[in-house]
């Protein structure tokens, strides 16, 4: 149930893991006036003392939405959004998968305890390995598989978007891509659906260029893990986060990429996985099918096959 302030109603956010992803998706949902927000961890002090922390800049950045810090899940009830960020992160060496059973463990504890303080909230995964969470998170909350639905291409089209700008020396704002697939080695970015001011990268770049760029694309949160040692990347997952919770609470019926979970298209039942939505109030207002290739729907269902495999595993 969304909070009443000043006579407007307001939406309410929750966000799960007040580390370094989670803590930035609730400065950046504050900040950019989305709703209150009710920061959750399980870490005595550390949700409570960034929320505050947080809440003293409100006066500086000119926003006054509430942030509230816990380490249960009473202050969350009635919220609209729920955003799953808690999870072991990677180090360097490690894959996506590596994650699965430590991770999968922490979805089902908190996702119980979330639905059960608010069943009728949209939830939006980001703890990897992201598609198999997606799924973890589901046969939790079960139901409608539109209200759960994963970040992914988001991030991964924004950091195509930037290696491309780089590429060309061009302002990343021209550029607009499309990634599909599972969030990992085997993502299928689309060259053909990527272009610049309406102009596909094709016609703009050498054939290896782009390979060269769809391969950076993939090691994309690798090679920040490797830089940073300690750590994995958050600045730019929290940005994505901002950008799907946006067009969530704003009902803007945004055409993004989303792990949602497909019932038949593009030859695909029953798993989540990277494809076009529709994202609005209700979460997936629908999967959009574009008109694939055979190379690119053979990449897909490949991608499909490894997130089906990694699935399985779950038990």
């Amino acid at each position: 149930m969304s909070g009443e302030r000043e006579g407007l109603t307001r939406m309410k956010i929750t966000v799960i893991g007040a580390g370094n992803v989670g803590a930035t998706c609730a400065q950046r949902i504050a900040e950019g006036g989305l709703g209150d927000v009710v920061l959750v961890d399980i870490v005595e002090g550390m949700p409570q003392g960034k929320a505050l922390d947080m809440l003293q800049s409100g006066p500086i950045m000119g926003h006054s939405q509430s942030l509230v810090g816990t380490n249960g899940y009473e202050e969350t009830a009635g919220s609209d959004v729920v955003v799953m960020t808690a999870g072991i992160a990677r180090k360097p060496g490690m894959s996506r998968d590596d994650l699965l059973k430590v991770n999968a463990e922490i979805v089902h504890d908190a996702i119980t305890e979330a639905h059960k303080a608010s069943p009728n909230a949209v939830l939006l995964m980001v703890t990897n390995p992201l598609d198999v969470m997606c799924e973890a998170a589901y046969r939790v909350v079960g139901g409608d598989s539109a209200r759960v639905f994963g970040m992914a291409g988001v991030l991964d089209c924004a950091r195509i978007s930037t290696f491309v700008a780089l590429e060309l020396g061009i302002s990343p704002e021209d550029v607009q891509a499309m990634v599909l697939g599972g969030h990992g080695d085997t993502m299928v970015p689309l060259p053909r659906f990527t272009t610049v001011s309406g102009v596909p990268i094709t016609c703009l770049l050498e054939a290896d260029v782009i390979d060269r760029l769809v391969q950076r694309t993939r090691d994309g949160g690798a090679e920040i893990v490797a830089l940073l040692k300690t750590g994995s990347a958050y600045y730019a997952p929290a940005a994505a986060v901002y950008q799907m919770v946006d067009a969530i609470v704003n009902d803007k019926k945004r055409l993004l990429p989303a792990a949602a979970r497909l019932t038949g298209e593009y030859g695909i039942t029953g798993q989540y996985l990277g494809v076009p939505v529709l994202l609005g109030r209700g979460g997936v207002a629908k999967i959009v099918e574009l008109p694939l290739t055979e190379d690119e729907l053979a990449a897909l269902h490949t991608s499909a096959g490894h997130v089906r495999d990694t699935v399985a595993k779950l038990g």
